[in-house]
């Protein structure tokens, strides 16, 4: 068994991640032992995990002694994350819940003479609906009249994109996945009207900032000058600063825009009963398969993702274009406790890999580790509003999970009808009778339950 190192794990001379034998292992390089022996010889990390701030973390170096090598200090292991997620695929509560958790991390290391030298979302996943903090080489041991180092990165990766959404009802997502690095203040800015800098948090955050970013593109000596000027910064000063940022987002509500499909579990065109055999499908299926991890594609608001857990299903993973949908779906989450997991998904325009040397951030496809799928109501958004071949969209979604469920919407259903009303029925393959070929095709039909009498929910299992 060899050491693998992860390929977006390459910034930090202090370590990087591998993965050996599905664990998670990071290597303290000599580059970074002198501030891991201060914050491990502090006990703010064992007191982090204790607070749920932190990822688990053992120290495995003893385990690990035939694989260092010169510059090899020590072997940590992680806690392994059931599915990585990135801050363009959050909704507004979760990037909300994730930013809240980085400056509650935040206030309760200062107070313990520890800062954070960055404020990358990236460093923040989530075990099933809780953010959890999972990169401890951003801790280091704090020096009086310190400046928050990462307060630019945060405003970008965390507090500028809440704010489209809040003030502008603008959804950040794929903003953000066309930038990895979030969104410029200066972009914002240009974007607030005269009456939304108004706001004394508006000025300070995102005028005043966007001055300075601006200022330094022109002249980075006078910019660099200026900021060596500012006196120091006390640790009282600090961790105000982090409070304030923290009470104001903790506000922050979005201005939601109705969205196509926010309301669709109360105005679909199915009936009750009809819902009602669905549900009873999906748990059958879990019963008796208790997957793992199972992928909802097309969840909505986690109807039937709650019912695959109630069933006998360990964790779900959701995935849904309409991002007031995955908003409602967290907050169920949240709420009711459960491993459940909603993240924003466009089957059309799917996260890639994306970075340096398109390695740093894996793919959709390159993330997939489930044990079964539900795709409800969905192949037909694919093959007939988006043109998809009817044997392609069966053959991605049989590619997701080696077992699962996919209902086939017949031609006379009346949202398909709708659907075609405008661009006519140029579709000559879609048929139940192709549908079942190209599912054999890949695999066979273990059961198929008549819904209405123009759906079908087939159960299928791969060869």
């Amino acid at each position: 068994m060899k050491l693998l190192k992860n390929p977006g794990s390459f910034r930090d001379p202090a370590g990087q991640i591998y993965n050996y034998d599905n664990r998670i292992i990071r290597i303290i390089k000599k580059f970074g032992k002198d501030r891991y022996d201060a914050i491990k010889q502090s006990g703010v990390i064992e007191d982090s995990i204790n607070k749920n701030f932190l990822i688990h973390t053992k120290d495995v170096t003893d385990e690990f002694t035939k694989f260092k090598n010169d510059d090899d200090c020590y072997f940590l292991e992680h806690k392994k994350i059931d599915y990585i997620s990135y801050p363009y695929e959050w909704s507004f509560f979760q990037l909300k819940a994730a930013a809240l958790h980085h400056l509650n991390y935040q206030i309760f290391l200062i107070d313990r003479n520890i800062v954070l030298i960055d404020s990358s979302a990236y460093n923040i996943q989530f075990i099933n609906y809780k953010p959890i903090f999972i990169d401890l080489l951003s801790l280091e041991k704090y020096q009086e009249g310190d400046y928050w180092k990462g307060h630019s990165q945060f405003l970008r990766q965390f507090l500028n994109p809440l704010l489209l959404r809040s003030i502008k009802g603008i959804q950040f997502n794929n903003w953000f996945k066309g930038n990895l690095d979030g969104i410029k203040t200066s972009d914002l800015n240009d974007i607030l009207s005269i009456k939304d800098k108004l706001s004394i948090n508006i000025f300070f955050s995102v005028v005043l900032l966007s001055k300075l970013e601006n200022q330094n593109k022109i002249d980075p000596k006078g910019a660099l000058s200026k900021l060596k000027k500012k006196k120091s910064l006390s640790k009282n000063s600090y961790k105000a600063m982090l409070t304030n940022l923290k009470n104001w987002i903790e506000k922050l509500e979005p201005l939601n825009k109705k969205t196509d499909w926010d309301t669709y579990s109360s105005i679909n065109t199915y009936k009750k009963d009809e819902e009602l055999k669905k549900l009873e499908v999906v748990r059958n299926f879990s019963k008796k398969n208790k997957p793992e991890i199972i992928a909802d594609i097309g969840c909505n608001d986690g109807l039937y993702s709650l019912e695959s857990l109630n069933a006998g299903a360990k964790k779900v993973i959701g995935f849904d274009i309409d991002i007031n949908s995955i908003d409602k779906a967290y907050k169920k989450s949240v709420k009711n406790n459960l491993n459940f997991l909603p993240l924003y998904f466009d089957a059309m325009n799917p996260s890639s890999n994306l970075g340096w040397n398109e390695k740093e951030r894996n793919s959709f496809n390159d993330r997939i580790n489930f044990d079964a799928i539900i795709a409800l109501a969905f192949e037909h958004h694919l093959t007939l509003a988006n043109n998809i071949p009817l044997d392609e969209t069966i053959k991605w979604l049989m590619g997701i999970a080696p077992k699962g469920l996919i209902e086939f919407v017949d031609k006379q259903d009346e949202t398909v009808k709708r659907m075609l009303s405008l661009k006519g029925d140029i579709f000559p393959n879609y048929s139940l009778e192709n549908f079942e070929k190209n599912i054999q095709k890949f695999g066979k039909i273990v059961n198929k339950t008549l819904i209405s009498n123009t759906r079908i929910l087939y159960e299928f299992e791969k060869d």
